[in-house]
């Protein structure tokens, strides 16, 4: 069954702890935590003292997503605070192996990320398998855009490429687009603003996941 990872960029800021317990309590699988420094995408979100403070009040997996320049710099920060899962984009950093191995060593799911215009088959070429591959359906750093038509194929293609890895896909999720990605291969689905609107996340999420049956 694939899992939902409701996006917290979506969320309302100024009550966070109030929509994590909502999130939880509407049946969300896990918790997709957009990390953005202003640098390797045009915006900044959230740090890792704010996902300490969250961790203290769900039993809910983070699933941590870095855009950001040099991550090798901020990962021992989201290690420390509590991450379950770490994905860092693999044009950010020229270590990725080393990368894949810090986070692995600390207990954690290591995953890389591609965009919609990133070359497919340096995860081929990675020498330590990542747990998890995040398919971008947008380009990174804004919600609410539109799904790019390739993506299921770019996700059929990285399955292929990383047989053993989850496969998740974020970017333009919505009641439709998920059976698409499902349909390919997708395990875990990143969805903003249609767990959000309409403040109904429990109807939300259940819609989604029933279309991607």
């Amino acid at each position: 069954m694939v899992l939902i990872a409701p996006s917290l960029l979506a969320a309302n800021p100024a009550c966070l702890g109030d929509e994590v317990k909502q999130l939880e309590n509407a049946g969300a699988d896990l918790l997709h935590f957009d990390v953005m420094d202003g640098h390797f995408v045009p915006n900044m979100t959230y740090g890792p003292f704010i996902l300490r403070k969250l961790k203290k009040i769900t039993h809910m997996p983070f699933d941590v997503h870095l855009m950001v320049d040099n991550p090798e710099k901020i990962i021992p920060w989201f290690i420390e605070a509590g991450a379950d899962i770490i994905t860092f984009h693999l044009e950010a950093t020229s270590q990725p192996d080393e990368l894949l191995k810090t986070i692995q060593n600390a207990g954690i799911k290591a995953g890389v990320s591609l965009k919609p215009n990133s070359n497919m088959k340096i995860i081929s070429q990675l020498n330590r398998t990542p747990d998890l591959v995040l398919v971008m359906g947008v380009e990174p750093g804004f919600g609410g855009q539109t799904f790019r038509p390739d993506t299921p194929q770019r996700i059929v293609q990285t399955k292929q490429l990383c047989p053993s890895a989850l496969i998740e896909v974020d970017g333009g999720i919505n009641q439709k687009t998920a059976q698409l990605c499902i349909d390919a291969g997708a395990e875990i689905l990143v969805a903003g603003t249609a767990v959000f609107e309409n403040g109904s996340y429990k109807k939300n999420i259940l819609s989604i996941k029933g279309d991607a049956q």
